[in-house]
């Protein structure tokens, strides 16, 4: 099997260890391509993988091709390679914004194609990735995409329509949780908490909250009031927290996001 990486980057590199990890690719079957040679020759040396700047190499022959530059860089990119990816590969995208019917335009034919949109929780094999299925995907074209993608995380089949929604929701929420994450970390330190410690804290409280949201299956709100005891610590800073306009923030911010990538 040969699985092809246009485009070297944060996302493409959490992808490829993902994949590494779960062995379920050998590296001398991944092959990525870099604009810069320097790029390419870490990921080499990093992971046994091939690379280099060749993007039509990288193209040729491959069953799964991820298109993995940003949005900007497709027209240039898919001129170069459309007339390297043949009719069995299964082009998949990572690019916000950028639709299906888009990016067949660019190719100037039908081609097999999944949009999809992962998040870089991958690196640490947690990743959560939607995808869109084209028309000409067979099921087993379909599933061997589903299992390269569950290998750094939860995987979900989603209308095409919804795409935006997924943006707003995964691909850019990373950034969200880390800047919360950072200001709790930084009440602590104010309050006299050494850093490494308030980040190790306040991350572990980020994750075991999170885990209790999908083991248990209970409402966010039952999870939440189960904290906030009657007069008590929590119920004050969730005060606090609502008076500052936190979930309209929240809710603000995702809809900036999912509106930039509609109109990409």
């Amino acid at each position: 099997m040969k699985i092809g990486f246009i485009g070297l980057g944060n996302m493409a590199n959490a992808m490829i260890v993902g994949i590494l990890k779960q062995g379920l690719i050998k590296p001398e079957e991944i092959y990525g391509a870099s604009k810069t040679r320097e790029t390419a020759e870490k990921m080499r040396q990093r992971y046994g993988i091939y690379a280099g700047t060749d993007n039509k190499a990288v193209a040729m022959g491959a069953d799964f091709l991820f298109l993995a530059v940003k949005p900007v860089y497709f027209p240039e990119v898919i001129a170069e390679i459309k007339d390297a990816v043949g009719e069995n590969t299964v082009v998949i995208s990572i690019a916000a914004g950028k639709t299906m019917a888009y990016i067949e335009g660019l190719f100037g034919r039908s081609i097999k194609l999944l949009r999809c949109m992962p998040n870089t929780p991958a690196l640490v094999g947690e990743g959560c990735t939607a995808y869109a299925r084209g028309d000409l995907v067979t099921d087993e074209e379909a599933g061997g995409a589903e299992l390269l993608l569950r290998s750094f995380g939860t995987v979900s089949l989603v209308p095409e329509s919804l795409m935006d929604a997924v943006v707003g929701v995964s691909g850019s929420s990373p950034a969200y949780v880390f800047l919360f994450i950072e200001a709790m970390a930084d009440a602590a330190v104010l309050a006299g908490m050494p850093r490494k410690q308030a980040y190790e804290m306040a991350a572990q409280s980020v994750l075991g909250s999170a885990k209790m949201v999908l083991e248990t299956g209970l409402h966010p709100g039952v999870l939440k009031d189960m904290v906030c005891s009657p007069g008590g610590t929590t119920i004050e800073a969730v005060k606090v927290l609502e008076e500052c306009g936190m979930r309209a923030a929240v809710m603000n911010a995702m809809e900036a996001c999912i509106d930039k990538s509609k109109n990409m």
